[in-house]
Formats: structure tokens, sequence, C-alpha cells
């Protein structure tokens, strides 16, 4: 077996140890606490870290530039995307979506094969297209996601204005907004994370080392699957893979990429799992209206639906970037990419307009 598919099963592994480990932790609080763990220590680690060793060559600027326009491009089309599954954008449902379905999560999911399949010049290049989206998903989605909380916030009886006052305070507490600003800072007076004393770099490598293990352990521990959404999540998941390569088959004509590498690394990277950070924002702002009393259905976000989402994306784009990369240069081909990703973009949404033309033809 290979070291990717290995490195694959390992992470499904770790979702499945979390599923068995369910019986063990019996209430919400004991969840929470490994959440917590993920929130306040291995999460603001990683982006400690991610944040520190940035370096962006200027002639390779275009790389993690196609990532972010990438990004937006998901970010913009999902709320159309979701019409045609019957999902209001403005519900809680909704709002889940749009926050996740544009991140990505290579790390997880697309490195490991990446590095087995096409070499480690191409693991540099998509590391340094996920600068591109670490700032999407950490400072463009955490806007988003305030923007959404305080509009959700007005059709409340609250005073809105004390609302705002107490989210402001809080999010200054948070670990994550102190780690961000302290690295902003550090990185403004030149010091990068290889000139950090060793006793900090290495505290902070042990600690974000705990976060893809205890983010997979925590999905398998929350993951509702008796939820009435799988269909849904399904369906969306794989609409959202067919027009990634529509996507990745526009970027690869437009720019004229015909080395079989190159080409395989620009559909590989968009069909990334859904990534946790926009999840660290939707349970940021629900604990702030878990703790006011604020009803769940009348909360900005769904985040059990959340859990949902990454709990399946993470086997779903595995198990996909493992099919394509595997195939050779089957799908280097651009008519090929092009079918498969109208295929797949018709098997996600065609059974969910069947499925209402149905519904009105039985009530008419």
């Amino acid at each position: 077996m290979s070291d990717a598919l290995q490195k694959a099963f390992t992470l499904l592994l770790l979702i499945v140890l979390g599923l068995i480990l369910r019986s063990k932790f019996k209430n919400k609080q004991q969840t929470d606490g490994i959440k917590e763990m993920v929130l306040s220590v291995a999460l603001p680690s990683t982006i400690f870290i991610a944040l520190m060793k940035v370096n962006v060559d200027s002639k390779l600027i275009i790389v993690p530039a196609l990532t972010l326009v990438f990004n937006f491009f998901m970010y913009f089309i999902t709320p159309v995307a979701l019409a045609f599954f019957g999902v209001e954008k403005n519900s809680s449902t909704g709002r889940t979506l749009i926050m996740l379905l544009p991140s990505l999560a290579p790390g997880l999911s697309c490195f490991p094969f990446i590095a087995e399949f096409l070499g480690e010049e191409s693991v540099a290049m998509a590391a340094l297209g996920d600068v591109g989206n670490k700032f999407f998903v950490l400072i463009f989605l955490y806007v988003i996601a305030l923007n959404m909380f305080l509009k959700n916030a007005k059709t409340e009886e609250t005073n809105i204005g004390d609302k705002i006052k107490a989210l402001l305070v809080n999010l200054a507490k948070e670990p994550i907004n102190i780690i961000i600003a302290s690295a902003l800072i550090l990185l403004s007076f030149g010091v990068s994370f290889k000139s950090l004393p060793v006793i900090i770099a290495d505290m902070f490598d042990k600690t974000s080392a705990m976060m893809t293990p205890l983010v997979l352990i925590f999905i398998g521990l929350a993951v509702q699957l008796k939820q009435k959404k799988k269909r849904l999540i399904s369906s969306m998941l794989i609409f959202r893979a067919g027009i990634t390569m529509l996507f990745s088959a526009a970027v690869i004509a437009v720019l004229g990429i015909k080395e079989p590498t190159m080409v395989l690394l620009a559909v590989a990277i968009p069909l990334s799992s859904a990534s946790f950070w926009p999840f660290a924002h939707i349970s940021a702002f629900n604990l702030r209206e878990e703790a006011s009393g604020l009803p769940k259905e009348r909360r900005t976000f769904d985040a059990e639906l959340a859990v949902l989402v990454l709990a399946f994306s993470l086997p779903f784009s595995t198990l996909l970037i493992l099919g394509i990369l595997s195939a050779g240069t089957f799908f280097a081909d651009l008519p090929t990419l092009i079918i498969t990703g109208l295929l797949f973009m018709g098997i996600g949404v065609v059974p969910n307009l069947i499925g209402k033309s149905i519904m009105k033809f039985s009530k008419a």
C-alpha cells in the first residue's frame, strides 16, 4: 500500500475512532472540551505557524491568487446553487453552507496524494496556493460570519448596540484573534518563525501537531449521522466537485497549461475537502448565541450541520483526489475533465430537481 493511501486511511480511522468513543463521551460538555482544546490551543498554534512561515515569491504570486479566485468564485456561486437544492440562503442551513463550501483543507485531503503522485515540487506549489486559501478562510470568512451574525441579531429584541459591544469584547479575548494579532505584529518587525527562540517554536510545533487528530476525533464524536440532511450534503458535495472541475478546466484553458503534472495539480487542489477554520468561526458565534439563550432554530448558523459537512467532505474529497491522481494522465485531458465535471454536476442536482417536480405534480 502506498504512503498516500496509508495516510488517507489513517485520517479516516481517526474519524472512526471518534465514532467508537461516542459511548465514552456521554454529555455535550465532554465533547465541547475537545472542541475547546482545538479552538483555544491547537488551531491558534497552527494559524500562528502558518502566518509566521508565509514567504511568497513575487514571481509565483499567481499561485495563491488563483486559489483565492477559486475561493471567491465558490463563495459567490454557492448562494445561487442553493436554490437548486431548495435551501434558503438566509437560513441557518444556507449561511452554514455558504461559509463551508468555498473553503479548502488541502493539508488533510490533498497534500499527501500530491506528494505521492506528483512529487515534492508540486507539494511546494500546492502549499503556496494554500496561502491564498488561508487569507480567505481566516480573514474574509471571519468578516462574513460577523456580518451574518449581526444581521441575524437585528431580528432579536435585545439591544443591538449591547450585542455588538459584548461581541467585540469577547472577540478581543479569543485565542485565535490574539494569536493572529501577535503574528502580524511580529512579522511587521521582521520576526519570522525561524528566528523565534527554540523553546517557543517547539511549543507551537507540538501544540499544532494535536490539531489533525483532535479535529478528526471530534468530528467522529460530534457528527449526527441520523440528521435528515445527509442526502442534501452528499448532493451538494458532488455538485461542488463538478463545478470545481469546470473551474479548473477554465483556468487550464485560459493559462494554456499543457504539462500533465501542472494540469493535475490545478485539478486536485480545488477538490480539497472543506476547511475546519470556517467551523471555528461558526462555533465562536454559536457559543455567543448559546450563552444568550437563543434557541437553535433562531441561531445564525447550524453547528451540527457544519460538523456533518466536514465529516462527509473529508472522505469524499480524499477518495476523489486519490482516484484522479492514480488514473495517471487520464484527467489531464481537457475534454475528459469537462465531461466529468458536467456529469458530477448532473448527479448532484438532477435528483433534487426531479424530486421537486414530482412533489409539484402530486400536489396538482
